[in-house]
């Protein structure tokens, strides 16, 4: 037994791409440094960010209880409850939850967000956070977040309204920026439509707003679809 865990701990240590996967969260190199970058130069970025989401979220006093998919190394995750909400993980990246495990107390899964492996309603609502730009099949994505969650579905998105979005698109034509190869970029309003024809038929109100402004600029957060970063809410009614 011993023999077996040090060999699969080599082996561990050795692999650096799960699966023979090009998308840059299955890829070591990447997500090993993740942590670092947000404590970085996004460090900002983050703190308002998630300002964002707190508005959104606590404006809905009934949220108690949330999953959040792609949760990666768990930076979201582990923040919610210092907003009153407990937090569960889930992601498709074993080396995000193999960085999770040592860094969140709480629940985590790995599992694909398309077929979320958890009975309907378990949770109170269901968030996104710059995950949801990776999905191959947002409608089918949306539909499970909507099985799971009573109450509503968070998104926190990269903004394709942004000089950020031209600048990575030059990147990756040059072969310099691999994180957003596989990404599609939305607007609030494109995201809207997405939930429109997503859930069809049901009643819910949408909530969203901006950020990811200039530091300079004298605003870092509004209503207007322009910013690095925008949230959005869906509140179930029905």
């Amino acid at each position: 037994m011993q023999l077996e865990q040090k060999s699969f701990s080599v082996l561990s240590d050795q692999l650096t791409n799960w699966q023979g996967r090009k998308e840059w969260f299955f890829n070591r190199e990447h997500t090993d440094t993740y942590e670092q970058w947000y404590e970085g130069r996004y460090k900002r970025a983050e703190v308002w960010q998630k300002k964002v989401m707190g508005q959104l979220l606590t404006s809905h006093p009934g949220i108690k209880e949330l999953l959040e998919f792609g949760c990666g190394t768990t930076r979201f995750t582990r923040w919610w409850k210092e907003i009153g909400i407990e937090a569960t993980g889930g992601d498709l990246s074993p080396f995000m939850l193999g960085q999770a495990v040592h860094l969140f107390d709480g629940d985590l899964v790995n599992a694909d967000s398309h077929y979320m492996p958890f009975k309907d309603n378990s949770f109170d609502a269901v968030a996104f956070i710059t995950t949801f730009e990776y999905y191959r099949d947002p409608l089918q994505v949306i539909r499970e977040a909507a099985r799971v969650g009573r109450k509503g579905i968070a998104f926190g998105m990269m903004n394709r309204n942004s000089p950020k979005f031209f600048r990575r698109r030059i990147q990756q034509a040059f072969g310099k920026n691999p994180l957003y190869v596989t990404a599609t970029f939305y607007t609030p309003q494109m995201l809207i439509e997405k939930v429109h024809k997503a859930l069809k038929g049901r009643e819910y109100t949408i909530e969203w707003t901006c950020t990811g402004l200039p530091k300079w600029f004298p605003l870092q957060q509004w209503s207007l679809p322009y910013g690095d970063f925008f949230g959005l809410y869906v509140h179930f009614r029905d």
